[in-house]
């Protein structure tokens, strides 16, 4: 089996290095990674005329293949996906996100947008993301929030989980969505199969425009950020910031029939013609 393993952090995140090494009793393991932090983007892709896409080897203890990609990780998959990286591969995984991927933050993820742009290919993905005790915006954890995160414990979670699927994969790929407590493996109250809420449990409650001294009609913006919120225990935020592992199959995006919005569609067929 052989197993992609990115993130959206960047080729240097200790999170990725630990996942990485957790996969290697599972399969041959080559991990293709941004050359610098990535959150935020989604599945995107870049602007591939801009970003002129360059690899380069990297060196991470315990894996023999390594790739520094300046783009996100989506165009690392996508490039997988294309041969850049060897023979195809079985499965995606992706992580360790610092902060919870829940709710909102799903939508927003690169660490998921990976996973996604993999099933798009044909190929399984797992994305594994770990809760920071106190403090985690939309999903993203800084530096001075993290130095006590306990990695090895979302990769080893992350490891079984995977063992699991390598050893019966679906006939039709799949997103696992894994997000881990802080904790250690021995104080994880259990897992739960979690639907997506829809906030995560730290988000961003304002921004305001703060004029640039020197710089006219220039503004940074300033983010006010919320107070934690107490998530439902069956939403997948609620899960995870009470001790289990919630574990969310994300669903592919595809189209919804809607009966409320007569007004646009007779406003299509009095310019182009009757819909068919």
């Amino acid at each position: 089996m052989r197993i992609l393993v990115t993130n959206d952090d960047g080729i240097d995140s200790v999170g990725l290095h630990v996942l990485a090494r957790a996969m290697v009793p599972h399969g041959e393991v080559v991990v293709a990674a941004p050359d610098r932090e990535y959150s935020g983007a989604g599945a995107a892709l870049g602007a591939l005329h801009l970003i002129q896409p360059e690899v380069r080897h990297a060196t991470i203890d315990g894996i023999d293949t390594a790739w520094a990609v300046n783009g996100p990780p989506g165009l690392c998959v996508m490039f997988a996906r294309l041969g850049v990286f060897g023979p195809p591969f079985d499965l995606v995984v992706s992580g360790i996100n610092p902060g919870a991927n829940v709710g909102r933050a799903v939508y927003h993820s690169g660490t998921v947008g990976a996973c996604l742009t993999a099933r798009n290919g044909g190929v399984s993905g797992v994305a594994v993301s770990q809760a920071v005790t106190g403090f985690g915006i939309e999903g993203q954890g800084w530096d001075d929030m993290i130095k006590d995160q306990r990695w090895e414990s979302a990769a080893e979670v992350a490891g079984v989980v995977v063992g699991g699927l390598l050893a019966a994969l679906p006939q039709r790929p799949v997103v696992v969505n894994l997000n881990v407590p802080n904790l250690p493996v021995a104080e994880i109250l259990g897992w739960r199969h979690s639907p997506i809420g829809t906030v995560p449990p730290r988000s961003m409650a304002g921004a305001t425009l703060v004029p640039m001294s020197g710089h006219e009609g220039a503004y940074s913006v300033q983010m006010n950020w919320g107070e934690a919120l107490e998530l439902p225990l069956d939403t997948d935020g609620g899960a995870v910031e009470a001790g289990y592992v919630a574990v969310s199959c994300l669903t592919r995006i595809q189209h919804e029939d809607r009966d409320d919005l007569g007004a646009a569609w007779d406003a299509l067929d009095g310019m182009i013609g009757v819909r068919r």
